[in-house]
């Protein structure tokens, strides 16, 4: 019994750390999912650009730029919605309205439609063609969030 009691009482400072990364507890401000939540979506511009430059003609299409970084999009997507704690409004100069907290279902549902549009546009993505076809999808999804959710410059 005491050897049970000491392997629980080693094992909780594990667990609470773990528990409290996850939801931020450490950092009672939100300032650290606030820049955790910038560097994503700034990521999301750095693999979405040669993208862009693809689909302008400005750079020669390549299936294997184009599917890795669509699926770096993806995985961020994934990781946003747990980055907007109730705890991170304000500050760092973040440009998310407070609209995200009052639909905060809706809000989620765009970053789930993201990252199943450019996981499924990474698998389409053969050539121009397809290119031309499923990047409308997936720079819609971000629109949609540009328009409604951040804040305008």
């Amino acid at each position: 019994m005491l050897k049970r009691v000491i392997i629980v009482a080693a094992l909780l400072p594990l667990a609470a750390s773990v528990i409290g990364a996850s939801v931020y507890a450490a950092d009672p401000t939100g300032i650290q999912a606030i820049k955790d939540r910038q560097a994503i979506l700034k990521g999301f511009g750095q693999a979405t650009k040669p993208i862009g430059d693809m689909l302008k003609g400005a750079a020669p299409f390549d299936a294997s730029v184009v599917k890795a970084n669509l699926l770096k999009v993806s995985e961020g997507a994934k990781k946003l919605p747990t980055l907007f704690p109730d705890d991170s409004k304000t500050g760092e100069d973040t440009e998310a309205l407070p609209k995200i907290w009052e639909e905060k279902d809706k809000f989620t549902a765009i970053y789930d439609k993201l990252s199943a549009d450019t996981a499924a546009a990474a698998a389409a993505i053969t050539d121009e063609a397809s290119l031309k076809a499923q990047m409308p999808k997936v720079f819609g999804d971000c629109k949609t969030c540009h328009d409604t959710y951040r804040a305008k410059k």
